[in-house]
C-alpha cells in the first residue's frame, strides 16, 4: 500500500519513466508471447521457436537495465535524515522500490497479455480484432501456465535486481569525512566560501576572550580524497579483443551451425554470435574506464576553468554514466553491424524485428539520458555554490557540451572500430 501511495504522489516526471517502464515491458512481453505463438503453430520445427525465443533475451535484458536505473533515479524511495523514525529505514526503502518496479513491470505484461489476445482474437469489440489469428495459432487454445510464466519473467528479474542493487550496505568500515561530488579538492572550500560572511577570512569561530586558558587550535578540516579510477578498463579491452578474435575465427571457419539473424538478414555460425557478445560485455566493462580517462584528458595541457570543471565531472561520475555509454555503443556498433550486411539485399524485416530493435534502443538510450540526469542531481549543490560565488551562469551548461563533445569524441570512432571489425567476418 506503501509504494502504491508513493507511485500515485510521485512527480509527473518520475510518473513518466515509469511508464516508460511499463511500455518496454509490454514490448519485450509481446515479443516472448510471439514466440509462444510461433511454438504453436509450428509444433513440428522447435529448433525456430527456440531460436525466436532466444532472440528475446535482448529486450529482456534492456528492460530489465532500464527498470533497475529508473528504480535507482527515484527520488521518492531515497534514504532521506529522519525517515528511520517513522519505520522507512533503507531495508524498507529497499523493499519500496523493489514493490514500486513491480508494479510498474506487471502493468506492461498485462497490456501486452491483453494485445495479444485481442490480435488473436480472443477478445472482440476492438479494431483489429483476430488480425494475428494465423500467425498467433488462434485455433489452438492458449497454454494459460506458460503464457504467465513467460509474463512472469520481467517482472520478477527485475524486482529482484533492483532490491539487489539498492540492499543496504554496511558504511562502517569506511574513512569518515564529506564525500566530493565532482571536484575532489575544492569542493569543499567553495560551500564554505560561499557560505562564509562578507569580508570574513577566516572560515572558524574565533574564540572566547573571556574563557580561561589556552585558546584551543582550530581543527582543519580534511580534504575529501578523490575517487580512484575505476579498474574495469584492463579486463574490457582484454574481453574486446578476444571477442574480435573469436568472431574472425567463427567466420571464417565452416564448421558450427549456422543462426539466422532478426528478419532474415544473414546467416552466420554461432561463434559469432558469441563472439560479438563478449566485445559488447568488453564495451560495457570498459565504459567506466574510458570515460574516466576521457575526463583526464579534458585536464590535461594547462586547462582552464572549463575544462577543468568538465574533466572533474566526467571523473566523478565515470561509475555512474560510463556503464550506460557502454551498453549504448555496444547496441549502436550491433545495428551498425546490421545495417551494413543488409546493405546489398533486400530483408524481409517484418514488425517484430522492428518492436525488438525499438524497444533494445530505446530502453538503451533511455538509461543513458536517466543516468545523466542523476549525475547532474549528484553535483547540483556544488555547481549552486560556484554560481553564488560569481561564476557565470552559463558555465555549467558550457561545461556540459565541453563533456558531451569529449565523449562523443572518444567512443563514437570506437564503435565505429568494433562494428567494423565485428561486420567483416560476416561479410566475408
Amino acid at each position: 500500500m506503501l509504494a502504491l501511495r508513493l507511485a500515485r504522489r510521485a512527480h509527473p516526471v518520475v510518473q513518466l519513466r515509469r511508464l516508460l517502464v511499463t511500455a518496454a515491458t509490454g514490448g519485450t512481453g509481446f515479443l516472448l508471447l510471439c514466440a509462444l505463438g510461433h511454438a504453436m503453430a509450428h509444433p513440428n520445427a522447435p529448433a525456430g521457436s527456440v531460436l525466436r525465443l532466444g532472440w528475446c533475451v535482448a529486450p529482456a535484458a534492456a528492460t530489465v537495465y532500464f527498470a533497475v536505473t529508473v528504480a535507482r533515479t527515484d527520488p521518492g524511495t531515497r534514504p532521506r535524515p529522519g525517515l528511520s523514525a517513522i519505520g522507512l529505514g533503507p531495508g524498507r526503502l529497499m523493499a519500496v522500490s523493489a514493490v514500486t518496479t513491480a508494479l510498474s513491470t506487471v502493468l506492461g505484461s498485462l497490456l501486452a497479455l491483453l494485445f495479444f489476445l485481442h490480435l488473436r482474437g480472443d477478445l472482440t469489440g476492438m479494431p483489429f480484432d483476430g488480425a494475428a489469428a494465423d500467425v498467433l495459432a488462434a485455433e489452438r487454445p492458449l497454454p494459460v501456465p506458460a503464457a504467465l510464466t513467460l509474463l512472469a519473467l520481467v517482472p520478477a528479474v527485475a524486482s529482484l535486481t533492483t532490491a539487489l542493487v539498492l540492499r543496504p550496505r554496511d558504511t562502517r568500515a569506511r574513512p569518515a569525512g564529506p564525500r566530493t561530488r565532482f571536484m575532489a579538492y575544492d569542493t569543499f572550500d567553495l560551500r564554505r566560501r560561499a557560505a562564509a560572511p562578507a569580508g570574513a577570512t577566516r572560515y572558524e569561530e574565533e574564540p572566547d576572550e573571556e574563557a580561561a586558558g589556552p585558546p584551543a587550535p582550530a581543527e582543519q578540516p580534511e580534504p575529501p580524497t578523490p575517487r580512484p579510477a575505476p579498474g574495469g578498463l584492463p579486463w574490457g579491452i582484454a574481453v574486446l579483443a578476444v571477442g574480435l578474435a573469436i568472431e574472425t575465427y567463427a567466420g571464417q571457419s565452416d564448421a558450427g551451425s549456422a543462426l539466422t539473424l532478426p528478419g532474415g538478414l544473414a546467416d552466420s555460425p554461432a561463434g559469432v554470435l558469441g563472439g560479438w557478445l563478449l566485445t559488447a560485455l568488453g564495451l560495457v566493462l570498459a565504459g567506466p574506464g574510458l570515460t574516466h580517462f576521457t575526463g583526464l584528458l579534458l585536464q590535461a595541457v594547462r586547462p582552464g576553468a572549463l575544462r577543468l570543471l568538465a574533466g572533474r565531472v566526467l571523473q566523478e561520475e565515470a561509475r555512474r554514466i560510463g556503464r550506460p555509454l557502454g551498453v549504448v555503443c555496444a547496441v549502436a556498433s550491433g545495428a551498425y553491424t546490421m545495417v551494413t550486411l543488409a546493405s546489398g539485399t533486400r530483408p524481409t524485416v517484418g514488425p517484430l524485428t522492428l518492436l525488438g530493435a525499438a524497444v533494445v534502443a530505446g530502453s538503451t538510450v533511455l538509461t543513458l539520458a536517466t543516468a545523466a540526469v542523476e549525475a547532474r542531481r549528484a553535483h547540483a549543490d556544488t555547481t549552486a555554490a560556484l554560481l553564488r560565488m560569481g561564476a557565470p551562469r552559463a558555465l555549467p551548461r558550457r561545461a556540459a557540451l565541453v563533456r558531451a563533445g569529449a565523449l562523443l569524441t572518444v567512443f563514437g570512432p570506437l564503435t565505429w572500430t568494433v562494428a567494423v571489425l565485428a561486420a567483416l567476418p560476416l561479410a566475408a
